[in-house]
């Protein structure tokens, strides 16, 4: 089995305080991904807000992320965003056409709640045709609801030789290890797990790599995790390292994306913490708390594992 694994970030939007996209931001935070030693980028996902920016929006920023990644690591970015397939698939070419490496679809966008599996691959199989030559992944968005991709499906779809990457949101550490079992065998095929409870138990059951939240707030630590989570020697580090994003996971994920662009501000990161997202609850006194005691647990955990930031 390949040991070599990589981070894949859900990259944010900065935006200014005023809503519009700040490129200045954008270009800030890119580095910041890269410099961690990210392995690829995911634009225009759900931590990118892609469902509160316009077409031509969601079309600027990844040409933006395109342009800074010089092709020095892929990039994806998410392509469907609802309507008939044959209008999704308009859209993927345009967002494959900014020079990404593969366009994402979002599994609960190509069906609807009540449709079953068989129309599901079906309408992926219209997709696949309408988009001929256009690499594919599959992001299992919780919005507008979650829709699994099953093991069994997903082995036929990677059949297909057109999928490319798959980001997991199953939760099944048993779901993740048999999705893995059915497409070894495909060598330009990834899955990338955002579930960093069983991040350690993921990345040696054969996961390509992480692509979580988490790296919103300190991306070269999901980078150390997948360079070092086989390690023996750094056995204790590595457990520390995972019971502390099992410890962290809902304070990361309250008021999100808000406090990671205040955590990623206190870090250095010359961003507003401006979102255009709604019903995230409210940043008040407690939720920022908690975040400066994340920073300060997390300047604990550099400490131990001797890891140096990435920003000053």
């Amino acid at each position: 089995m390949n040991t070599k694994k990589g981070f894949i970030p859900v990259m944010l939007t900065p935006f200014k305080d005023n809503g519009a996209v700040d490129f200045d931001g954008l270009t800030k935070l890119t580095h910041l991904y890269l410099d961690a030693g990210a392995a690829g980028l995911f634009a225009n996902c759900l931590s990118s807000e892609m469902f509160e920016l316009s077409e031509d929006e969601r079309i600027a920023v990844v040409k933006h992320v395109v342009a800074l990644a010089k092709g020095k690591v892929p990039v994806v970015a998410t392509g469907t965003f609802g309507g008939a397939i044959s209008q999704q698939a308009d859209f993927v070419k345009r967002i494959y056409d900014t020079g990404v490496d593969a366009v994402i679809g979002i599994t609960g966008l190509l069906a609807a709640e009540t449709d079953d599996d068989q129309r599901f691959e079906a309408n992926v199989e219209e997709l696949l045709h309408l988009t001929s030559g256009v690499p594919i992944g599959f992001y299992e968005c919780p919005v507008p609801y979650k829709r699994v991709i099953s093991p069994q499906q997903l082995g036929r779809l990677v059949d297909t030789g057109r999928i490319t990457y798959h980001k997991d949101t199953c939760l099944d550490i048993h779901q993740i290890k048999e999705k893995i079992a059915l497409t070894q065998h495909v060598k330009n095929f990834g899955l990338y797990d955002a579930y960093m409870v069983h991040a350690v138990e993921t990345l040696k059951a054969g996961a390509a790599g992480l692509s979580c939240i988490q790296g919103n707030y300190f991306p070269e630590l999901i980078v150390w995790l997948c360079n070092h989570y086989h390690h023996t020697s750094l056995h204790s580090e590595v457990a520390l390292v995972q019971q502390f994003f099992i410890d962290q996971m809902n304070v990361m994920h309250d008021v999100y994306p808000t406090v990671a662009k205040y955590y990623l501000q206190k870090r250095g990161l010359d961003i507003s913490t401006f979102t255009r997202r709604t019903g995230i609850g409210e940043f008040n006194n407690v939720a920022k708390a908690k975040i400066d005691q994340l920073f300060e647990d997390y300047g604990i955990i550099k400490e131990r594992i001797n890891l140096e930031n990435v920003l000053a």
